[in-house]
């Protein structure tokens, strides 16, 4: 299938950001295949959002319907990437949850680099880490046992604890030589598995690769490797996928996009009743009538009495004490106090006199 997306994808490099190349991307894309139903393909650093669309296009050409999920970091790229994806977050991937194990696919390209480093050694590590690892480490859970993992990396990153973790969490792994070199680039399959004992084999093979000291195949049109099966995504499986701190741009595209799931569109219904007559009731209010009213904030406005005189008043509940003394009689003649505090709610309706005279503006209580 030709690629569709790659003239919307801007070719420039900010921040440690690489996009997948064509070449590379086609060569991905030769080796992934489905029989499944439904996917789920995440890209936790999705930039324009073109690799993981062109992934989606693909395995939607296979017969699977596919939902395409994306988080990015640079706010252009994440917005444009909103509008290939059928959901994108634009925020750190540590301000993201995603669903444990929810996943068909990962797409990984991380950013490439070392993070700062901590000076001061305030923390468990004085040396910076690299950016490509804490990815990984950040987002493999999101991936489902069985699920098809996808990394482009540089073939340097790949050192004795980067291919530890993979060999203790993958089977069925692969290392290419990406077609494009510019970036020095290597692109990892493997099929997540449950293990807690790295396979001593593939660490020893993809070490190998890393260091020039065995043969790799390129992953370009004469690549005839089998492809990878993509599985289905888990039916079990609820989709979680937000972030723990949201902008306002992104809230307001959000509140739009959920406008027939939200109370807002009956905004007069459920608020229309202020603008009805208000009718005296068919009874006089008792004590405990007048209590709710005034807690439910029911009375205030402008008050005109038949006298004529006019107040502002709003009502309020005050929660007082009532205070009761009983004097007991002991058995040898001693009198002994006993002081009972009550808690009681006094209604109180407080209001400003706007009748025109002398008392024009006094404060008034009503109890």
């Amino acid at each position: 299938m030709a690629l569709i997306f790659q003239r919307l994808a801007r070719n420039f490099i900010k921040a440690g950001y690489f996009p997948t190349d064509e070449a590379t991307l086609a060569g991905i894309l030769r080796l992934l295949d489905t029989d499944a139903a439904q996917l789920r393909i995440i890209d936790p650093c999705c930039g324009e959002g073109v690799a993981l669309a062109e992934a989606k296009a693909h395995l939607e050409d296979l017969g699977a319907r596919v939902e395409a999920l994306g988080v990015e970091f640079d706010r252009e790229r994440a917005w444009h990437a909103k509008e290939l994806l059928d959901a994108v977050i634009h925020s750190d991937i540590h301000d993201v949850v995603i669903g444990p194990r929810t996943g068909s696919l990962l797409f990984l390209n991380p950013p490439y680099g070392d993070a700062v480093s901590d000076k001061a050694q305030t923390g468990d590590r004085a040396k910076a880490d690299r950016l490509e690892k804490i990815f990984f480490r950040s987002t493999i859970r999101s991936l489902q046992y069985g699920g098809v993992l996808v990394l482009i990396v540089p073939h340097y990153v790949i050192d004795e604890e980067f291919a530890t973790v993979i060999a203790r969490g993958f089977e069925q792994v692969r290392y290419y030589r990406a077609p494009e070199q510019r970036f020095r680039q290597c692109v990892i399959f493997g099929v997540r598995r449950r293990s807690d004992r790295p396979d001593q084999g593939i660490k020893a093979a993809m070490l190998a690769a890393a260091r020039g000291e065995a043969d790799v195949t390129t992953l370009d049109e004469n690549c005839a490797d089998v492809p990878y099966l993509v599985p289905q995504a888990p039916a079990d499986a609820k989709r979680k996928f937000h972030a723990v701190r949201i902008d306002a741009p992104q809230l307001i595209a959000e509140l739009r996009r959920l406008q027939r799931h939200t109370l807002w569109s009956q905004f007069a219904t459920q608020f229309g009743q202020t603008g009805l007559s208000v009718r005296p009731p068919l009874k006089a209010l008792r004590q405990w009538h007048l209590a709710l009213a005034l807690a439910a904030g029911q009375i205030s406005g402008i008050v005109t009495a038949k006298s004529g005189r006019t107040l502002l008043v709003k009502g309020d509940t005050i929660k007082s004490q009532q205070r009761s003394v009983k004097f007991i009689e002991e058995a040898d003649g001693g009198i002994t106090e006993e002081t009972t505090m009550t808690d009681i709610f006094v209604p109180a309706i407080r209001g400003i006199d706007l009748t025109p005279g002398p008392d024009y503006g006094a404060i008034v209580t009503i109890r």
